[in-house]
C-alpha cells in the first residue's frame, strides 16, 4: 500500500526475510526509547513471530527512498464483555530522523483499515505518561481512554 502524506510518498507492508537487518535496527531503537533491555536473541523471536503467518503478530514497515524507518506490530484480542475482538498495537516506532513524515499516522491508518475490513471492534495501543510527540498525534487519531494499567510479574 502507498500512502502519500504532504510531500512524502511512503510504502506501507508486511516486513520480508530481506528486511531483518533494517527492522533490527529500528526494534532495538525502540527498545532503547523506552530503556527496555533487549538482545539479539530477543529480536530474532520477535522476528520469527512477524515471519510466521500461524502466530497471533502480525507486522507492518514504513518504507520511504528504499529505507525503512517505521515500524509496527499488533495482534488481535479477545474482548469477552463485548463479545468482540479488538486488535492491539504493541509497537510502534519511527525514527527519529524520519519523524514529521506521516508515517506514524500512515501505519495507525493501516491497522485501522485492517480492522475495519476484519470486523474488529476497536484498535488500542498505550504508550509512555511522557511520550508526548506521540501522544500528540496519538490524541488526534484517537480517544484517550479513562482506563489504568497494571503489570504484575507471575
Amino acid at each position: 500500500m502507498i500512502f502519500t502524506i504532504g510531500r512524502f510518498s511512503m510504502i506501507l507492508r508486511s516486513p520480508t526475510a530481506a528486511d531483518f537487518d533494517q527492522w533490527a535496527a529500528l526494534y532495538a531503537g525502540y527498545a532503547a526509547f523506552y530503556q527496555v533491555d533487549q538482545t539479539d536473541a530477543m529480536r530474532r523471536a520477535v522476528w520469527a513471530w512477524l515471519q510466521d503467518p500461524d502466530h497471533t503478530t502480525s507486522g507492518l514497515v514504513a518504507e520511504l527512498d528504499g529505507r525503512l524507518i517505521g515500524l509496527a506490530h499488533y495482534r488481535p484480542f479477545a474482548r469477552p464483555l463485548s463479545a468482540s475482538t479488538g486488535v492491539f498495537l504493541d509497537d510502534l516506532f519511527v525514527e527519529p530522523t524520519a519523524r514529521g513524515t506521516g508515517a506514524a499516522a500512515a501505519l495507525i491508518a493501516q491497522i485501522k483499515a485492517e480492522a475495519r475490513a476484519k470486523g474488529w471492534s476497536v484498535v488500542r495501543w498505550i504508550t509512555a505518561d511522557d511520550n508526548y510527540r506521540a501522544r500528540a498525534l496519538y490524541d488526534k487519531v484517537a480517544l484517550r481512554t479513562k482506563w489504568v494499567t497494571y503489570d504484575i510479574k507471575p
